[in-house]
């Protein structure tokens, strides 16, 4: 007798799991908020009449997106009144997800930020289409549009998110030595090697929360750049160190203060050159950086 025999709707959804969380945190930027989407979706789905359900993973996927959906717009209010920018929380991938091409681009929180822009039903749709390639006519039920409503929103979201991001993706490897060059520079104060590695028009972008202290607005050019980062660096009261590591699966690093995680820096880098800094320092984003997240588009 098997004493661990699950209900088919608990396989199921432990079976898709981890792509609707991907789901969720793709359009929320947030790993908690996410968590609780996923709490919401599991008690929609104990009551649905399986027998009814042509394909269980569309299902699943209609009905979180209908609870994020929901969750975008509590969201939205709440960064309305949030200290500076706000930046996605960074999350420790495995290997997998930085192989995967596609979903690592789309998970980084270069383009993560840029989705910030959209209104909550075409990230919804972007997310679903772009991220997932789920159909329209899916789309549509879980969005409550037309199909061609759908395809509408889809278009004018991508129109927005294409005009923002870099026009070649970057492959690992230059990501990779960029990012160690900037590393090598950083740790060394050699503020010419930094100035080398930075795209004339770097911006940067810190998120405290309003919990530790920040640029409230991005900071724009190489020279400024610069001089905002030593100018955080000289005020540090300790010993910075860096290591690498993978944050939605690219490479970032990890700042620590005396041993004691400051933040995640991720980077965009487009030309063998940085063109863009994201670094998360609300210490309430910085509690997955340190054990791995499951994600996936499938």
């Amino acid at each position: 007798m098997n004493d661990h025999v699950t209900d088919p709707a608990t396989e199921a959804f432990v079976a898709h799991r981890d792509l609707l969380f991907t789901v969720a945190y793709e359009m929320l930027g947030s790993a908690a908020d996410a968590e609780d989407v996923l709490q919401e979706a599991w008690l929609r789905w104990v009551k649905v009449d399986l027998a009814q359900v042509r394909n269980q993973r569309a299902y699943l996927v209609r009905i979180t997106t209908r609870q994020t959906l929901n969750r975008l717009r509590t969201l939205k209010r709440r960064k309305e009144a949030y200290v500076g920018p706000w930046l996605p929380e960074p999350l420790l991938t495995a290997p997998d997800v930085a192989e995967d091409v596609e979903l690592s681009e789309n998970l980084s929180l270069a383009l993560m930020f840029i989705l910030e822009t959209l209104s909550p039903t075409e990230r919804a749709v972007f997310v679903l289409r772009e991220v997932f390639d789920i159909g329209y006519d899916d789309i549509a039920a879980a969005i409550d549009k037309s199909p061609a409503a759908t395809r509408q929103i889809a278009y004018r979201a991508r129109q927005h998110v294409d005009a923002r991001r870099p026009r070649t993706p970057v492959s690992p490897e230059e990501a990779r030595t960029a990012l160690n060059s900037f590393q090598s520079a950083l740790v060394t104060g050699d503020l010419q090697g930094l100035l080398d590695v930075l795209a004339p028009d770097v911006v940067f972008v810190s998120d405290g929360g309003g919990l530790r202290l920040a640029a409230l607005r991005p900071v724009v050019g190489a020279d400024k750049v610069l001089r905002y980062m030593a100018g955080s660096l000289d005020k540090a009261d300790g010993t910075f160190t860096s290591e690498p590591t993978t944050v939605n699966g690219n490479p970032g690093l990890i700042l620590r203060l005396d041993g004691v995680i400051d933040g995640v820096l991720a980077f965009r880098v487009e030309n063998a050159h940085v063109t863009g800094l994201y670094y998360v320092r609300n210490p309430e984003k910085l509690t997955r950086v340190e054990s791995e997240t499951p994600l996936t588009s499938r």
